[in-house]
């Protein structure tokens, strides 16, 4: 049972006499859905000055078997910041796993599958999140939704995709293997993690850097152009 009660906080690793902060993201969705796609999109679009060796651990049939690490590690106003993304694995098989990867987690990216014949995994894999999620007091941490493999000419409309109990809910599109939509899914799920952080550490108070200045120095310190900007 939780003990935090209903009050909202992250659980980021803060360390402000060392001016450090550690942020921990999560992909979680069905099997084959493009989580590990998505890292590895990711991985080869920062700049390789910044960014840690990707390790993956596959199956036979190029499932993950336990998860992806990629580590971003850049600094910006005095301060270090280190960016730990990591997937888990979508068989039912694997939930033990999916558990340990998945607590502490800052933010968390839903990739979901565009296929018709996936509505339901998708489903089930959003539903064991829920109860994960609950189970390790996690409730309040943001969750960002990227409905994947929008390059099918099958792929359900995005005014049709289950927006799991919110029909307000913002959608990522992607073609993970193409790279398309992965920067812009990053960024929003960073930038909600660091916005929640905010809030409860008041990190733009003591650190003197706002969400807007976060994500900028995330985009030059990394290497990748900010969504909605044009390079410079």
């Amino acid at each position: 049972m939780c003990s935090r009660g209903a009050v909202e906080f992250a659980v980021a690793q803060v360390d402000f006499a060392e001016r450090q902060v550690a942020l921990k993201l999560v992909y979680y969705g069905p099997p084959h859905s493009g989580k590990t796609s998505n890292l590895r999109a990711l991985h080869g679009a920062v700049d390789k000055l910044n960014r840690g060796r990707l390790m993956t651990l596959d199956t036979r049939d190029d499932r993950t078997l336990f998860f992806d690490l990629l580590p971003v590690f850049f600094r910006a106003s005095g301060f270090s910041f280190q960016i730990k993304v990591y997937t888990v694995p979508g068989q039912p098989v694997h939930e033990a796993t999916r558990k340990v990867v998945l607590a502490n987690a800052d933010a968390v990216a839903f990739v979901a599958d565009s296929q018709p014949d996936q509505r339901d995994p998708n489903r089930r894999s959003w539903d064991n999140l829920t109860v994960n999620l609950k189970a390790l007091c996690l409730e309040h941490v943001p969750v960002v939704v990227q409905y994947n493999k929008r390059d099918l000419p099958e792929a359900v409309a995005l005014d049709e995709v289950d927006r799991f109990g919110d029909p307000a809910r913002s959608i990522h599109a992607a073609c993970a293997k193409q790279g398309t939509g992965v920067v812009e899914t990053f960024f929003e799920l960073v930038g909600r993690a660091w916005d929640l952080l905010d809030t409860d550490r008041r990190v733009s108070e003591r650190f003197g850097i706002d969400s807007a200045t976060f994500r900028s120095a995330l985009a030059e310190h990394i290497g990748v152009a900010e969504p909605g900007k044009l390079p410079g």
